[in-house]
């Protein structure tokens, strides 16, 4: 195996750990601060079909994200549903081989795991381009758009693209792909938590007491009819 330079093994290991420490304190700090508020009671009576509970509820809301059907916006838009799963898959694959490469390197020299995390993560970088020129041209985006929206998808996208060429983990063809993707990896793992990127952390929470409140009134899981 290729001696890697200090440079690229700092970036890898003590650089990378020092930053997942500081998010999961920083998590950590927020969802205690989260569960300190209490979900008002209800102040109706149950309504609604009688096999419609608060935890089928709650399970239903949990799951509306794998729904596209489920949500009016997501129905009549597939396209941009498909845009939002091929991002997300991007991000989940890029993070996996954050931990891959320096903690599972002979991974890395399967050619079909290489397949695999080049396609997920090259979709997600062309979604990202796709992305940025939408918010940059559609008014409606523009008018509800911030500094950070633009900023987090702009050093998104350029993550994707440098994960991209950093999959076969070869640092004897060069580790500058390696050092930038990296350092970048750090960089969202300590910046995320305080930037809009960090709404994943409230999906269980916010779709929990949606959930149970819609199941408690009845409407949730939604029944179709015809």
């Amino acid at each position: 195996m290729h001696e890697i330079s200090n440079q690229l093994h700092f970036a890898e290991h003590s650089l990378q750990e020092v930053a997942l420490i500081f998010m999961a304190i920083v998590y950590t700090l927020r969802v205690v601060w989260l569960v300190r508020f209490k979900a008002g009671k209800e102040r109706q009576p149950a309504t609604g079909l009688a096999g419609t509970t608060p935890r089928k509820g709650i399970l239903y809301s949990w799951a509306n994200i794998a729904m596209p059907w489920a949500m009016e916006s997501t129905r009549k838009n597939f396209f941009i549903y498909v845009q939002f799963a091929i991002f997300h898959i991007g991000v989940v694959s890029a993070i996996t081989l954050s931990f891959f490469i320096p903690y599972a390197p002979n991974l890395m020299a399967n050619p079909v795991l290489i397949t695999v995390f080049q396609i997920s993560i090259g979709g997600a970088f062309i979604v990202g381009v796709m992305r940025i020129i939408r918010r940059s041209t559609v008014k409606v985006m523009r008018h509800i758009s911030t500094p950070d929206d633009y900023f987090s998808l702009l050093l998104l996208t350029v993550w994707f693209g440098f994960a991209f060429f950093a999959v076969p983990n070869q640092p004897q063809n060069g580790e500058t792909a390696l050092v930038v993707y990296f350092w970048l990896t750090a960089f969202f793992l300590v910046y995320v938590p305080f930037s809009k990127i960090s709404h994943y952390l409230y999906y269980p929470f916010t779709r929990y007491y949606f959930g149970k409140s819609m199941g408690y009134r009845g409407v949730y899981p939604m029944v179709r009819k015809g």
